[in-house]
């Protein structure tokens, strides 16, 4: 399972969003649909993308009633093509209706997120360079869109303002300059964290360096600004690693990376993404769905 076990947050994070959804029952599900109905769910892709978040629909359905039966038919992170049948979920009519749109939007927005990061990913082939991700994410849906960056075959940058100290230019202003904010930062800090430090401009990289800082981030510099930062960073702390943001695009992401940088961070992977289109038919063929 994904997140090493179904943990507890998780789980109670889906019970509350399906008390948005369903409060206190599905009216239109109960009214027209007699009790023990049965029924066979087919998930299927309305467009071709990289599909994630199947155990994360296993486990809506599974919170909704543990007597569905939820059978994968893909592997989670693979690029699947329109019409392509997902997934199967068996059962009491009820439950599967009543569970069916949380599932669904749950899939749709990790796949969009999984399909974005896997463009980028595409464009960075055959270079060492790491695509990572950024916490600009959706409220209350960081992890599960941080885990579909992986899926698409990115890594993660810092979870939160809790496990790294990144200096960004109002810590910068605050602290009255880098050498100010990166002294009180080591002084204060696990001699296991590291310290990254956004610059601006070579001005801004040598302090840095001088600082003493473990990363730099080169932020909204032209790649020939970046490759200059690079060499100079390289030839005078080689153990320094550098980190590339700002205006990152499919258009410009390999360009950035043929600067030298060690890491690309986006945030367009989880806040510019498109959902995948996904849909549930009752008991419909699985040739039915590619029509």
């Amino acid at each position: 399972m994904m997140f090493n076990g179904y943990n507890e947050e998780l789980v109670q994070t889906i019970k509350g969003w399906l008390q948005e959804d369903v409060g206190s029952g599905d009216i239109t599900t109960r009214t027209t649909i007699p009790q023990g109905h049965e029924s066979k769910g087919i998930i299927h892709a309305k467009e071709d993308g990289v599909i994630c978040g199947i155990p994360v629909a296993e486990l809506v359905f599974e919170i909704v009633d543990p007597s569905l039966v939820f059978t994968p038919l893909v592997q989670e992170g693979e690029q699947i093509t329109k019409g392509t049948v997902i997934a199967e979920v068996e059962g009491s009519t009820h439950a599967i209706l009543t569970g069916e749109r949380l599932a669904l939007n749950l899939m749709q927005r990790l796949s969009g997120v999984a399909t974005r990061t896997s463009a980028f990913v595409r464009e960075l082939n055959g270079l060492p360079t790491r695509l990572v991700d950024t916490r600009k994410t959706t409220p209350g849906h960081r992890m599960l869109e941080k885990y579909a960056v992986r899926i698409g075959g990115g890594a993660n940058h810092r979870f939160g303002l809790y496990d790294a100290v990144m200096i960004k230019d109002n810590h910068i202003k605050g602290a009255g300059g880098i050498r100010q904010a990166v002294g009180r930062a080591r002084a204060n800090i696990p001699h296991t964290m590291t310290i990254e430090v956004e610059t601006e401009s070579l001005e801004q990289v040598e302090e840095a360096l001088s600082a003493g800082a473990d990363i730099i981030m080169l932020d909204n510099m032209s790649p020939a600004l970046m490759k200059e930062a690079v060499s100079r960073i390289k030839a005078k702390s080689p153990h320094v690693k550098t980190e590339a943001s700002g205006n990152v695009s499919l258009e410009t992401v390999r360009v950035i990376a043929e600067s030298g940088v060690d890491v690309i961070s986006v945030g367009r992977l989880t806040y510019s993404f498109a959902s995948l289109d996904i849909s549930l038919d009752l008991n419909a063929r699985k040739e039915e769905q590619s029509i």
